[in-house]
Protein backbone atom coordinates (compact mmCIF):
# COMPACT_ATOMS: atom_id res chain seq x y z
CA UNK A 1 0.00 0.00 0.00
CA UNK A 2 1.25 3.36 -0.90
CA UNK A 3 3.38 4.66 2.09
CA UNK A 4 2.04 8.50 1.64
CA UNK A 5 -1.49 7.67 1.39
CA UNK A 6 -1.23 5.95 5.17
CA UNK A 7 0.95 8.88 6.24
CA UNK A 8 -2.13 11.17 5.44
CA UNK A 9 -4.32 8.95 7.23
CA UNK A 10 -2.01 8.60 10.11
CA UNK A 11 -1.89 12.59 10.04
CA UNK A 12 -5.85 12.97 9.92
CA UNK A 13 -6.19 10.23 12.53
CA UNK A 14 -4.15 12.06 15.25
CA UNK A 15 -5.76 15.84 14.32
CA UNK A 16 -8.93 14.83 14.27
CA UNK A 17 -9.03 17.23 11.45
CA UNK A 18 -8.54 16.79 7.84
CA UNK A 19 -7.73 20.92 8.00
CA UNK A 20 -5.09 20.61 10.87
CA UNK A 21 -3.51 17.26 9.52
CA UNK A 22 -3.07 19.16 5.70
CA UNK A 23 -1.37 22.04 7.67
CA UNK A 24 0.51 19.44 9.60
CA UNK A 25 1.71 17.74 6.30
CA UNK A 26 2.34 20.80 4.19
CA UNK A 27 -0.99 19.73 1.50
CA UNK A 28 -3.82 21.46 0.19
CA UNK A 29 -6.89 20.64 2.26
CA UNK A 30 -8.45 19.49 -0.87
CA UNK A 31 -5.33 17.02 -1.58
CA UNK A 32 -5.89 15.38 2.04
CA UNK A 33 -9.42 15.12 1.36
CA UNK A 34 -8.66 12.63 -2.26
CA UNK A 35 -5.61 10.90 -0.10
CA UNK A 36 -7.99 9.91 2.54
CA UNK A 37 -10.86 9.19 0.03
CA UNK A 38 -8.72 6.62 -2.36
CA UNK A 39 -7.12 4.94 1.21
CA UNK A 40 -11.20 4.13 2.00
CA UNK A 41 -11.68 2.57 -1.57
CA UNK A 42 -8.87 0.45 -1.19
CA UNK A 43 -9.29 -0.61 2.35
CA UNK A 44 -13.20 -0.84 1.75
CA UNK A 45 -13.81 1.02 5.28
CA UNK A 46 -15.01 3.74 6.10
CA UNK A 47 -12.69 5.72 8.13
CA UNK A 48 -13.89 8.65 9.45
CA UNK A 49 -16.89 10.37 10.14
CA UNK A 50 -17.53 14.09 9.17
CA UNK A 51 -18.53 16.13 12.07
CA UNK A 52 -19.16 20.13 12.07
CA UNK A 53 -15.90 20.76 13.18
CA UNK A 54 -13.23 17.91 12.26
CA UNK A 55 -13.54 14.29 11.72
CA UNK A 56 -13.91 11.26 14.46
CA UNK A 57 -11.91 7.99 13.50
CA UNK A 58 -14.36 5.23 12.92
CA UNK A 59 -12.97 1.65 14.35
CA UNK A 60 -11.59 0.86 11.27
CA UNK A 61 -9.68 3.43 11.36
CA UNK A 62 -8.52 3.14 15.25
CA UNK A 63 -7.57 -0.79 13.94
CA UNK A 64 -5.36 0.86 11.35
CA UNK A 65 -4.13 3.59 13.36
CA UNK A 66 -2.81 0.91 15.98
CA UNK A 67 -1.37 -1.42 13.09
CA UNK A 68 0.51 1.33 11.08
CA UNK A 69 1.70 4.20 13.24
CA UNK A 70 4.75 2.44 14.81
CA UNK A 71 6.31 1.55 11.53
CA UNK A 72 5.40 4.96 10.28
CA UNK A 73 6.97 6.73 13.41
CA UNK A 74 9.98 4.73 13.19
CA UNK A 75 10.58 5.26 9.32
CA UNK A 76 10.09 9.24 10.34
CA UNK A 77 12.63 9.17 13.28
CA UNK A 78 15.09 7.51 11.34
CA UNK A 79 15.11 10.21 8.63
CA UNK A 80 14.56 13.20 11.42
CA UNK A 81 17.98 11.17 12.78
CA UNK A 82 19.56 11.64 9.90
CA UNK A 83 19.40 15.44 10.07
CA UNK A 84 19.60 15.75 13.86
CA UNK A 85 21.47 13.32 15.65
CA UNK A 86 19.08 12.66 18.94
CA UNK A 87 22.20 13.34 21.22
CA UNK A 88 22.12 16.69 20.12
CA UNK A 89 18.20 17.30 20.04
CA UNK A 90 18.13 17.39 24.04
CA UNK A 91 15.93 16.17 26.69
CA UNK A 92 12.40 15.20 25.90
CA UNK A 93 9.72 17.40 27.53
CA UNK A 94 6.79 15.79 28.83
CA UNK A 95 3.60 17.29 30.22
CA UNK A 96 1.56 14.66 32.24
CA UNK A 97 -2.04 15.73 34.69
CA UNK A 98 -1.08 14.63 38.29
CA UNK A 99 -3.71 11.49 38.15
CA UNK A 100 -0.77 9.65 35.46
CA UNK A 101 2.55 10.26 36.37
CA UNK A 102 2.44 7.56 39.08
CA UNK A 103 0.21 5.03 37.20
CA UNK A 104 1.38 5.14 33.78
CA UNK A 105 4.45 7.94 33.37
CA UNK A 106 6.46 6.79 35.19
CA UNK A 107 6.34 3.11 34.32
CA UNK A 108 6.69 3.75 31.26
CA UNK A 109 9.93 6.11 31.47
CA UNK A 110 11.67 3.88 33.40
CA UNK A 111 13.01 1.30 31.20
CA UNK A 112 14.06 4.53 28.84
CA UNK A 113 15.96 6.53 31.24
CA UNK A 114 18.05 3.49 32.48
CA UNK A 115 18.54 3.57 28.85
CA UNK A 116 19.99 7.16 28.99
CA UNK A 117 17.07 8.78 27.39
CA UNK A 118 17.00 12.56 28.79
CA UNK A 119 13.29 13.55 30.03
CA UNK A 120 12.11 16.98 31.82
CA UNK A 121 8.54 16.06 33.49
CA UNK A 122 6.16 19.46 33.83
CA UNK A 123 2.58 18.62 35.85
CA UNK A 124 -0.52 20.49 35.40
CA UNK A 125 -4.02 20.15 34.02
CA UNK A 126 -4.75 19.06 30.40
CA UNK A 127 -5.31 22.33 29.87
CA UNK A 128 -2.37 24.14 30.50
CA UNK A 129 -0.15 21.22 29.27
CA UNK A 130 -1.74 21.29 25.36
CA UNK A 131 -1.65 24.72 25.50
CA UNK A 132 2.26 24.10 26.52
CA UNK A 133 2.14 21.76 23.83
CA UNK A 134 1.00 24.10 21.31
CA UNK A 135 3.40 26.76 21.87
CA UNK A 136 6.13 24.51 21.89
CA UNK A 137 7.28 24.24 24.85
CA UNK A 138 6.61 20.70 25.63
CA UNK A 139 7.42 17.47 23.16
CA UNK A 140 4.53 15.51 24.46
CA UNK A 141 1.86 15.49 26.59
CA UNK A 142 -0.67 12.89 28.06
CA UNK A 143 -4.14 14.73 28.25
CA UNK A 144 -7.33 13.40 29.45
CA UNK A 145 -9.33 15.03 26.85
CA UNK A 146 -8.55 15.38 23.00
CA UNK A 147 -6.72 18.10 22.00
CA UNK A 148 -8.42 20.27 19.27
CA UNK A 149 -5.53 23.00 18.89
CA UNK A 150 -3.52 23.68 15.54
CA UNK A 151 -0.23 21.76 14.40
CA UNK A 152 -1.41 19.21 17.56
CA UNK A 153 -2.46 15.66 17.01
CA UNK A 154 -3.28 13.20 19.30
CA UNK A 155 -3.86 8.87 19.68
CA UNK A 156 -6.19 7.23 22.15
CA UNK A 157 -4.27 5.14 25.33
CA UNK A 158 -6.37 4.00 27.20
CA UNK A 159 -9.53 4.23 29.14
CA UNK A 160 -9.06 5.45 32.90
CA UNK A 161 -11.28 4.51 35.88
CA UNK A 162 -12.04 6.20 38.66
CA UNK A 163 -13.35 5.15 42.10
CA UNK A 164 -14.88 7.18 45.24
CA UNK A 165 -13.44 5.44 48.70
CA UNK A 166 -12.66 6.26 51.86
CA UNK A 167 -11.54 4.77 55.36
CA UNK A 168 -13.56 1.85 56.15
CA UNK A 169 -14.62 4.24 58.54
CA UNK A 170 -16.79 6.19 56.22
CA UNK A 171 -18.91 2.94 55.43
CA UNK A 172 -22.13 2.87 54.78
CA UNK A 173 -21.54 6.01 52.91
CA UNK A 174 -24.29 8.09 52.21
CA UNK A 175 -23.30 10.97 49.38
CA UNK A 176 -26.10 13.38 51.02
CA UNK A 177 -24.71 13.58 54.07
CA UNK A 178 -21.68 15.65 54.52
CA UNK A 179 -18.01 13.47 54.37
CA UNK A 180 -15.33 15.36 54.00
CA UNK A 181 -14.71 15.33 50.85
CA UNK A 182 -10.92 15.53 49.23
CA UNK A 183 -9.31 16.41 45.85
CA UNK A 184 -6.30 17.93 44.57
CA UNK A 185 -8.11 21.56 43.59
CA UNK A 186 -10.74 23.89 45.19
CA UNK A 187 -13.06 23.00 42.25
CA UNK A 188 -13.53 19.55 43.33
CA UNK A 189 -12.00 18.85 39.61
CA UNK A 190 -12.53 14.77 40.60
CA UNK A 191 -15.20 14.87 43.06
CA UNK A 192 -17.35 16.73 39.99
CA UNK A 193 -16.73 14.44 37.56
CA UNK A 194 -17.52 11.49 40.14
CA UNK A 195 -20.85 13.29 41.34
CA UNK A 196 -21.99 14.34 38.14
CA UNK A 197 -21.57 10.95 35.88
CA UNK A 198 -23.28 8.72 38.73
CA UNK A 199 -25.38 10.97 40.73
CA UNK A 200 -26.22 13.53 37.83
CA UNK A 201 -25.55 16.07 40.92
CA UNK A 202 -23.54 18.32 42.39
CA UNK A 203 -21.12 17.94 45.29
CA UNK A 204 -23.06 18.09 48.42
CA UNK A 205 -20.03 20.57 50.17
CA UNK A 206 -16.89 22.08 49.36
CA UNK A 207 -13.71 20.89 49.87
CA UNK A 208 -12.40 19.64 53.19
CA UNK A 209 -8.88 19.60 52.20
CA UNK A 210 -6.99 20.28 49.16
CA UNK A 211 -3.65 18.42 48.52
CA UNK A 212 -2.78 19.63 45.20
CA UNK A 213 -0.93 15.69 44.31
CA UNK A 214 -3.17 12.81 43.54
CA UNK A 215 -0.80 10.79 45.62
CA UNK A 216 -1.32 12.65 48.98
CA UNK A 217 -5.08 12.89 48.40
CA UNK A 218 -4.55 9.09 48.46
CA UNK A 219 -2.63 9.11 51.62
CA UNK A 220 -5.00 11.52 53.11
CA UNK A 221 -8.11 9.14 52.09
CA UNK A 222 -6.40 5.69 53.66
CA UNK A 223 -5.40 8.06 57.37
CA UNK A 224 -9.48 8.91 57.39
CA UNK A 225 -9.81 12.51 56.53
CA UNK A 226 -12.51 12.18 54.30
CA UNK A 227 -13.89 10.40 50.80
CA UNK A 228 -11.84 10.83 47.51
CA UNK A 229 -12.34 9.60 43.82
CA UNK A 230 -8.90 8.37 42.26
CA UNK A 231 -7.89 6.71 39.46
CA UNK A 232 -8.23 2.94 39.98
CA UNK A 233 -5.11 2.20 39.00
CA UNK A 234 -3.70 4.22 41.85
CA UNK A 235 -5.67 3.42 44.90
CA UNK A 236 -5.97 -0.34 43.74
CA UNK A 237 -3.00 -1.31 46.33
CA UNK A 238 -5.01 0.34 49.08
CA UNK A 239 -8.30 -1.37 48.13
CA UNK A 240 -6.67 -4.62 48.15
CA UNK A 241 -4.88 -4.45 51.56
CA UNK A 242 -8.32 -3.06 52.89
CA UNK A 243 -7.14 0.38 53.94
CA UNK A 244 -9.60 2.05 51.43
CA UNK A 245 -12.97 0.63 50.72
CA UNK A 246 -14.91 1.86 47.57
CA UNK A 247 -17.61 3.79 49.24
CA UNK A 248 -20.05 3.27 46.10
CA UNK A 249 -19.98 0.80 42.85
CA UNK A 250 -21.92 2.10 40.27
CA UNK A 251 -22.51 -0.50 37.58
CA UNK A 252 -20.81 2.29 35.21
CA UNK A 253 -18.04 4.11 36.77
CA UNK A 254 -16.96 7.23 35.28
CA UNK A 255 -14.30 6.69 32.86
CA UNK A 256 -12.00 9.42 30.82
CA UNK A 257 -10.24 8.29 27.98
CA UNK A 258 -6.15 9.05 28.09
CA UNK A 259 -4.72 10.75 24.83
CA UNK A 260 -1.15 11.00 24.25
CA UNK A 261 -0.39 14.21 22.42
CA UNK A 262 2.53 15.46 20.21
CA UNK A 263 3.38 18.69 18.45
CA UNK A 264 5.09 18.53 14.46
CA UNK A 265 8.34 17.75 13.30
CA UNK A 266 9.25 16.98 16.97
CA UNK A 267 7.10 14.33 17.32
CA UNK A 268 8.85 12.59 14.35
CA UNK A 269 12.42 12.53 16.72
CA UNK A 270 13.46 8.60 17.81
CA UNK A 271 13.01 9.83 21.64
CA UNK A 272 10.00 11.69 21.12
CA UNK A 273 8.91 8.13 19.21
CA UNK A 274 10.38 6.16 21.89
CA UNK A 275 8.52 7.48 24.51
CA UNK A 276 4.98 7.27 23.07
CA UNK A 277 5.81 3.37 21.58
CA UNK A 278 6.42 2.64 25.61
CA UNK A 279 3.55 4.32 26.52
CA UNK A 280 1.53 2.55 24.24
CA UNK A 281 2.78 -0.76 25.40
CA UNK A 282 2.54 -0.11 28.81
CA UNK A 283 -1.40 0.71 28.22
CA UNK A 284 -2.13 -2.47 26.62
CA UNK A 285 -0.56 -4.20 29.77
CA UNK A 286 -3.63 -2.03 31.74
Amino acid sequence: MDLALLRTFLAVHRAGSLTRAAADLGLSQPAVTAQIRTLEQRVGRELFVRLPRGVAPTAAADDLARSVAPHLDALAAIAQDALVPAAAQGPVRIGCPASLTATLLLPALAPLVDEGLRVVVAAGRTDDLLARLAAGRLDLTLATSRPRLPGVSAVPLTDEEYALVGAPRWKPFDRTNRVPLLDLAEDLPYIRLYWSSVYDAKPPSDAALVIPDLRGVLDAAVSGCGAAVLPRPLCAPALAAGTLVLLDDPEIPPIRTVYVAVRGQRSRSAPVVRVRERLVAVTRSW
